[in-house]
C-alpha cells in the first residue's frame, strides 16, 4: 500500500510498505479523511519523546472497514467509522484509577504505531465509533480533535453565565469557542494574531475579536484557555483571568518551555491552572456532538490534499493557511 513514512525527523516521504494485518480484536480501515494537526509537525521534527521512527503519522481519521480480526463481532467489512487513536495500557496506576490519558505506557495511533496517512491503517475494534451515514467523512474525521476539546471542558468549572477568552482562533480554539457558546457562556472572546481566523471566530462563536487582549474591553474573564502553547500568550492570559477564575493550558508548548507568573497572585485571587491532555473518556460523546452539528464543521476545514500532496500541507500549516488541513488517502 502506499504511505507516508517519517524515516527520521526531518526526513518523509510518499513510498510503498506492506499492508496491515488485523490481530484478533482489531479491524483495518481505509482512511477517507486524515487531519493534521500539530503533533504531526512535532514529530516530524523530532520533538514528541514517545515517537519511534520510522512512523507513518496521522492520528485524526475516518473511513470504512475493509476487513475484520477473528475475534471481531462488532463491525463488519463497510461500515464507517471514526477511530479514537488513543492506546492505553490498561494496567498501570493511572489506567487503574480511570486516568488512561496519563498512562504510563500512552500511545496513539499515528504517534506510536502505524497511523492514517496510508491507504490501510489498522485499530483495535474497541476505538472504533460507527458514524451516521449522513456525516461526511471530512466531519468525521474532526472527531478526534473535537474529543480532545471535550474533555477539556470536563475539567472546566462548567458554570452558566461566566466570561470565556480564548487565545487562538485555529482547530482547537474556534472548537472551544463553540463549545463554550453551547455551553451557556455569557460572552465569549477570542485572540488571535490572524485576522483571517478572527473573522471565522466571529462568524462562529465569539462575541468580541481582537489581535491582543487589551483591545477588549473587560476587566477580566471567568475562564482563560490558551490554546496556542506560545508563552507569551500564556504568560498575558495568566493576567486576565478575574479574581476565583479558571487558567486553562490547553494549547501544547515546547517541553523546556517556562512561563512567569505571580505566585502570589494565584493564592490570593484563588486563580486554578488546570492542564489538558488529550482524549478520555470523550471520544463517543464527540461522535454525538458532531452528528447532531452543535459546531460547524464546514468552516472548520479550510483545505484538502492527496497522499501526493502531504508535504504541500505541511507547507501550508506551518505557514499558518487557513484552519484545519486535511489529508484524504483514497483521492488521487
Amino acid at each position: 500500500m502506499r504511505a507516508i513514512v517519517i524515516d527520521e525527523p526531518g526526513r518523509v516521504s510518499l513510498t510503498t510498505v506492506d499492508d496491515p494485518a488485523p490481530g484478533p480484536r482489531e479491524v483495518i480501515v481505509a482512511p477517507a479523511a486524515v487531519g493534521i494537526c500539530g503533533t504531526d509537525i512535532h514529530i516530524l521534527d523530532g520533538e514528541f519523546e514517545p515517537t519511534p521512527y520510522p512512523i507513518i503519522p496521522g492520528h485524526e481519521f475516518a473511513g470504512t472497514v475493509v476487513a475484520v480480526g477473528s475475534e471481531v463481532t462488532e463491525l463488519a467489512a463497510d461500515d464507517r467509522v471514526a477511530v479514537d487513536p488513543s492506546l492505553f495500557c490498561g494496567e498501570c496506576h493511572y489506567c487503574a484509577v480511570g486516568r488512561g490519558n496519563l498512562c504510563e505506557r500512552w500511545g496513539a495511533i499515528g504517534v506510536t504505531t502505524s497511523g492514517a496517512c496510508a491507504d490501510y491503517v489498522a485499530a483495535p475494534v474497541a476505538d472504533c465509533h460507527r458514524i451516521p451515514e449522513a456525516l461526511p467523512f471530512d466531519h468525521a474525521a474532526l472527531i478526534e480533535p473535537l474529543s480532545c476539546a471535550v474533555h477539556a471542558f470536563d475539567l472546566l468549572p462548567g458554570r452558566m453565565g461566566e466570561h470565556y477568552l480564548v487565545y487562538g482562533a485555529g482547530t482547537m480554539g474556534l472548537f472551544m469557542a463553540q463549545l463554550a457558546r453551547g455551553a451557556g457562556a455569557a460572552s465569549v472572546s477570542v485572540v488571535d494574531l490572524n485576522s483571517e481566523r478572527l473573522a471565522v471566530a466571529a462568524k462562529l462563536a465569539a462575541d468580541h475579536t481582537a489581535t491582543s487582549a487589551d483591545g477588549l474591553d473587560r476587566p477580566g474573564w471567568d475562564v482563560v484557555i490558551d490554546c496556542t502553547g506560545a508563552v507569551p500568550a500564556i504568560e498575558d492570559g495568566l493576567k486576565r483571568v478575574r479574581r476565583g477564575g479558571t487558567f486553562q493550558v490547553f494549547g501544547v508548548a515546547p517541553s523546556e518551555a517556562t512561563a512567569n507568573f505571580s505566585p502570589f497572585r494565584v493564592y490570593n485571587d484563588e486563580i486554578t491552572i488546570v492542564g489538558s491532555m488529550a482524549v478520555l473518556h470523550s471520544y463517543g460523546r464527540a461522535v454525538d456532538l458532531m452528528a447532531k452539528g452543535a459546531v460547524d464543521a464546514d468552516a472548520m476545514i479550510s483545505h484538502r490534499f492527496t497522499l501526493d500532496e502531504y508535504t504541500d500541507a505541511l507547507d501550508a500549516f506551518r505557514a499558518g493557511r487557513g484552519r484545519k488541513l486535511q489529508v484524504h488517502p483514497q483521492s488521487r
